[in-house]
């Protein structure tokens, strides 16, 4: 049996015996996703590659704690978003000692409807509360703890976020006028 027919479950139990194989095909299925939740998160590309990787070997070391009560990938994706609010944290208190300015994030104007796009428009805080919510399926209580905020901030981010992201991403009619879809 290829190590492709396995389930995760499997996979994770046996990188918990040490199988580094097993593992391997547990990043190679899941890396690109986790990835993709810090680049929506704000990373640039090789920060996401660096948390990603970071991710990935505290998921092997802890890899035993995996109990396959959710998906492997959601497990590893709250590692890695745990890991970029931690490097975000830091980074802030570089940034408030130094005194050095964070360059503005540019929004592209196009009007695509592109989820990363439209995501870039959004504020950072409510950037990282939708995609910590539904990129890493971490539920408002976690967020709040992890990101050290309220739990009523967390949700408004989160609601507010989501309507900007409706709105910007809602199909317009030729007149211009946008499509409720749903």
């Amino acid at each position: 049996m290829s190590l492709r027919d396995h389930h995760d479950v499997e996979l994770a139990a046996l990188a918990a015996a040490g199988g580094r194989r097993e593992f391997g095909e547990l990043v190679r299925r899941h890396g690109s996703a986790v990835r993709g939740l810090l680049r929506r998160m704000g990373a640039e590309a090789s920060l996401a590659d660096d948390i990603a990787q970071d991710a990935f070997l505290q998921a092997f070391e802890k890899c035993a704690e995996f109990r396959g009560d959710g998906p492997f990938a959601g497990w590893v994706k709250r590692i890695a978003a745990r890991l970029y609010l931690k490097r975000r944290a830091k980074e802030a208190r570089y940034v408030a000692e130094s005194g050095v300015e964070e360059a503005a994030p540019v929004v592209d104007t196009v009007g695509h409807m592109d989820l990363d796009d439209a995501l870039k428009a959004l504020s950072e805080t409510e950037r990282l509360c939708v995609s910590l919510c539904h990129g890493a399926g971490m539920a408002h209580p976690e967020i709040a703890a992890a990101m050290n905020l309220p739990l009523g901030t967390v949700k408004s981010h989160v609601k507010r976020g989501l309507d900007k992201l409706r709105a910007r991403l809602q199909p317009e009619t030729p007149s211009g006028r946008a499509v409720h879809v749903g």
